[in-house]
């Protein structure tokens, strides 16, 4: 019997994923390179403080255990300068070199190609392990602009996104961040004017609510309490 030539057929489909994609700012890559150069410079300067303190400590509590505490500086501070030298290139020039490379990974989307909101943020990451995060509008609880030190230098900002499930006391952070661009604000305006057709009032936290004001403790106490006497008096009156 003959091979039998399979075709397969795909129906056409609109490319909803990621909608019109805008990438971090150029000088993203920057500001992680001058933060990876500082951590390692700090990393370097702590590992000879702590043999030139340590020395001299040890040298003050038992000075037969270091009788000549200037002849030990001379022996081995350059030693430990080198080899803490060293130790820090070999970590920080492989995360120089793949900087680049992962800020090119990035992607972020607010806008579908038709030019019309997107019913989510979509966020993409990674340089071994990719991640595409869809943040539905829906679950965004509250949004804000960030710009650091090292962002205001840089000239770029970030818009951070907490969402309903996500965001309380035992999460560290927002769900989602947009680092690294330049319009930050204006991203954070767009969001923020599409929450507000999709969710109406907003408390003066940009946490959004149900339309109306929300309720104190106090009176959610009252309203739970009514509720319980309402109940109890329909069960006595079926019962009597």
């Amino acid at each position: 019997m003959g091979d039998v030539e399979v075709k397969v057929i795909r129906p056409p489909m609109e490319n909803i994923r990621s909608g019109k994609v805008f990438r971090p700012s150029r000088a993203f890559a920057h500001k992680l390179w001058v933060k990876s150069i500082n951590v390692a410079v700090l990393a370097w300067c702590m590992m000879v403080l702590v043999f030139y303190f340590g020395a001299t400590f040890i040298h003050s509590v038992d000075p037969g255990e270091i009788p000549d505490l200037a002849a030990l500086y001379d022996k081995w501070l350059g030693p430990v300068m080198w080899w803490g030298l060293v130790l820090n290139m070999v970590w920080l020039l492989p995360i120089l070199v793949l900087i680049p490379f992962y800020v090119n990974t990035i992607e972020y989307s607010v806008i579908a190609k038709s030019g019309e909101a997107m019913p989510e943020i979509y966020v993409k990451k990674g340089l071994f392990t990719v991640t595409q995060n869809h943040v539905p509008f829906r679950t965004i609880t509250n949004i804000s602009s960030v710009a650091g030190v090292y962002d205001r230098f840089f000239g770029i900002g970030s818009v951070h996104i907490e969402t309903a499930g996500y965001s309380g006391q035992d999460q560290r952070g927002p769900e989602e961040t947009m680092e690294g661009i330049v319009f930050y604000d204006e991203v954070r305006d767009y969001i923020l004017q599409e929450l507000r057709k999709l969710r109406g009032t907003y408390v003066t936290t940009t946490e959004l609510n149900s339309g109306r004001e929300l309720l104190s403790p106090d009176d959610v106490n009252r309203e739970i309490l009514a509720t319980l006497r309402m109940i109890r008096k329909q069960l006595e009156e079926k019962e009597g």
